[in-house]
């Protein structure tokens, strides 16, 4: 069962089919989705169909894409968590992946720090997880730098249809060293 997570700010938890209205604001968005590698949907029952892999994922792998609800609001303002992902990227496959996903509006306020964090402790301390990864189009400043920030080494790039990324890694052995500065 997957618990939902209260930070500060925030609660994070499985997205649901009555989310599907804002995600769509946020995966229609042409800003949001920039440098995603897919265009922005077009029609709002695709974010349904969104909801309904991301449930998938729940039931199969334990792990998924977590709604973030700003508390002050109640709002649906983006997605974080841990995915499982099958697919070869970047001469990986089978391999966990951290990702996010927020409305402008929400941008630089540490939103996505607020709710990463707790998704890379769960990988390495309730998951066991040896390693996550992540990616970020090059040209994406912000992700970049967050990803650095939370200890994730880059391990090379790679190229997507819409441009080059950077292939990261973060390892237990990181992260616990991270947390001993902090």
């Amino acid at each position: 069962m997957l618990i939902p997570i209260e930070t500060e700010r925030l609660i994070l938890r499985p997205l649901k089919k009555s989310d599907a209205e804002r995600l769509f604001l946020l995966d229609s968005n042409p800003e949001v989705m920039k440098y995603v590698g897919v265009a922005p949907l077009t029609r709002p029952e695709e974010s349904e169909n969104v909801i309904s892999h991301i449930q998938k994922q729940y039931e199969e792998f334990g792990t998924g894409r977590f709604a973030v609800i700003e508390k002050s609001s109640g709002l649906l303002i983006g997605w974080n968590g841990l995915k499982f992902n099958p697919e070869k990227v970047h001469q990986h496959d089978n391999f966990y992946e951290l990702g996010y996903r927020f409305l402008p509006e929400f941008w630089g306020k540490g939103f996505a720090t607020e709710s990463s964090l707790p998704f890379i402790k769960r990988a390495f301390k309730e998951m066991n997880l040896d390693q996550i990864y992540a990616y970020a189009h090059c040209e994406n400043v912000a992700s970049n730098h967050l990803l650095t920030k939370f200890g994730f080494l880059e391990k090379g790039k790679f190229l997507e249809p819409d441009g080059w990324c950077n292939w990261y890694e973060l390892s237990s052995e990181n992260y616990l060293e991270n947390c001993k500065k902090e």
